[in-house]
Formats: C-alpha cells, sequence, structure tokens
C-alpha cells in the first residue's frame, strides 16, 4: 500500500480546474492516511462547493413492490433465494403511491422514487402499466419530480416512463464490473450497463451508484468510479452494506475514513455528479453524517431504506440545517 504525499494532494487540486484524474492517482487518494485525511476532504469539498454551493439535495423512496425477487444478488433482503424477515406483497395501488408521495412531500423531499422488486420489464404488462399510470397521477397531484427504480429496461420501456412524466430512473451498477460476478450470478453487469444506456438514449435522466463493502477491493473500488464515469450518469447513491440475516453477503467491516475516502474519490473522480448518501447512512458513519458532505457527498436519501428503517427525518433535518 503506498503512503500519500502532500504532494499528491497538491496535483489532484487540478480537478477544480477542469483537470481529470488517473486511475492511477485515484488509487493513491483512496489509501490517504493521516495526517492528510483532512487535505484530500477539504479538496473533494471544494470540488462540490464548485458546482453544488452549499445546497443538499433530499430525495425519497417507497417500496412499491416487496420481496419475491427471482435474482440472487447476495445482499439482498428481497431475493426469493434468501429467508428472510422481509415484506412481501405485490404492487400497490395508485392510491396508496400517492399518499406514499404526499407524506414524502410533507417531509421536505424534492422527489420521490417508485421502487419495485423484481428482474424489471424488458416488455411493458400491466404491472408495468400500472406504474406508468402512477407516475402520472403524483405528478399531476403533487408536483414532485417522479423517478423509478424499475429493474431492467429496454429503449421501449424506458421511453414509455419518459413519456409517462419520469425524469430519472435508479439502476445501480451494485458494485465494480469485475466484483459483480461474486455478487449476482442470475444476470450480468452488462444486464446493467445496457439498462442505463437505454434509459440516456430514452432521454432520462440516471441515478446509478451502489453499494460499498460487498467484498470488493480497494482497487475495484476505484474501477467502480470509473465505470460510473464512463456511463456518464447524473447522480450517484452511495450505500453501506449492512447485513441482513438471512442473506448470503457476511458482515462487512468498512470503516469510517474507507467509506469517507471513497466518497472524496468518487466526488474528485465525477466532479459535476450529484453523490447521495443512502442506505447504511446511520451505521458506520452514525455521529460523523456531516463530515460525508464535508467530504463530497451533496444529497442524501431521507426516509426508509425499502427493507430497513431510516434515521428520523428531524435529525435529518437538523442535519441539514446545520450545515
Amino acid at each position: 500500500m503506498k503512503n500519500i504525499t502532500s504532494k499528491e494532494i497538491i496535483n489532484a487540486y487540478k480537478v477544480l480546474d477542469g483537470g481529470e484524474l488517473t486511475p492511477e492517482e485515484a488509487l493513491a487518494l483512496i489509501q490517504t492516511k493521516p495526517p492528510y485525511l483532512m487535505d484530500l476532504y477539504s479538496l473533494a469539498d471544494k470540488a462540490r462547493l464548485k458546482l453544488f454551493k452549499s445546497k443538499i439535495d433530499t430525495c425519497e423512496i417507497t417500496n412499491a413492490k416487496s420481496g419475491a425477487c427471482s435474482e440472487d444478488c447476495s445482499f439482498c433482503a428481497q431475493s426469493a433465494h434468501h429467508k428472510t424477515n422481509a415484506s412481501v406483497f405485490s404492487l400497490k395501488t395508485k392510491e396508496e403511491l400517492l399518499m406514499a408521495a404526499k407524506i414524502a412531500k410533507g417531509h421536505g423531499a424534492e422527489s420521490f422514487c417508485i421502487v419495485v422488486s423484481g428482474r424489471g420489464y424488458p416488455e411493458a404488462n400491466d404491472e408495468f402499466n400500472s406504474i406508468i399510470e402512477s407516475i402520472r397521477l403524483i405528478r399531476k397531484e403533487t408536483g414532485l419530480e417522479m423517478h423509478c427504480s424499475p429493474g431492467i429496461l429496454t429503449k421501449k420501456t424506458a421511453k414509455m416512463l419518459k413519456d409517462a412524466g419520469a425524469v430519472m430512473i435508479n439502476h445501480n451498477l451494485e458494485t465494480s464490473p469485475s466484483n459483480f460476478k461474486n455478487i449476482c450470478t442470475t444476470h450480468k453487469i452488462e444486464d446493467r450497463i445496457n439498462t442505463v444506456k437505454a434509459a440516456k438514449s430514452a432521454g432520462l435522466k440516471v441515478c446509478c451508484g451502489g453499494i460499498i463493502g460487498l467484498g470488493e477491493t480497494i482497487v475495484q473500488r476505484v474501477d467502480f468510479a470509473f465505470a460510473l464515469k464512463e456511463l456518464d450518469v447524473d447522480a450517484i447513491p452511495v450505500n453501506i452494506h449492512q447485513k441482513i440475516p438471512g442473506t448470503k453477503l457476511p458482515e462487512s467491516n468498512i470503516t469510517l475514513t474507507e467509506i469517507l475516502n471513497f466518497v472524496a474519490v468518487l466526488r474528485l473522480v465525477n466532479p459535476t455528479k450529484g453523490i447521495k448518501i443512502a442506505a447504511g447512512r446511520n451505521t458506520v458513519l452514525a455521529d460523523y453524517q456531516g463530515l460525508v458532505f464535508h467530504a463530497g457527498a451533496n444529497g442524501m436519501l431521507i426516509g426508509g431504506y425499502l427493507t430497513i428503517p431510516g434515521r428520523d427525518i428531524d435529525k435529518d433535518r437538523n442535519l441539514i440545517n446545520s450545515l
């Protein structure tokens, strides 16, 4: 493991002038240790402030269809391959989703995402058409920016979401391409990459990130950051793995410093993209959640996280105000 120097931190300031990090530079930076940690975070913070200033974006999701998923993602409580306590229910009605959207708006959310379990919708069916109708209704009744996490899409189904008024889809790579085969065997990373490309070709923005703590190496974390850069995604959610009883993947031992270093490097590799902290932020980050925004993040997921509860809304409001 290479020891970072102040010279390498200074060289990375080229990002503020439109320069780009090389994978080798990013690999050195992600391994930063004291006494240079705050130098790294300060640089990432400057990159965030240059484009996003002091604004912190908030979004909220709803679990619109839960469990019984055919895919075997080793971390997921909703996979039919695992025996967990996650709820299993079919797609919620338009009225139920509208109520959830109104609650999210009351929480201060600026966007609302309908999340459904399952492989996805390469072709439209009755369930997909119901999602389309829900998007139209919520958009009309609340004015919230509508997002959707529908699984695998084709150009045809992505265009249908766009025409219904969806602005963005969420479809995570989850991890680096080289690590994906270690966490899922029922579909390939190419399926996810092709969905991102289909959504972009349909005129949708794409929220695409993943989870750290899935057994990936430091090198793979850097590769993950550059894979997202290559896809030119619009927003990057960062989740921190939490072991759900009944899932195959073991507990992660990721540290606070590893999380902050990853977020900082992710910001420097993708300086113009939104980076939001999502599930798992209540665990390892704990009382240091504010620091992650001074290490490059500019948004957060509020409310719950599908199968695990989120943090109290008032606490998040207080955090945002304090920042």
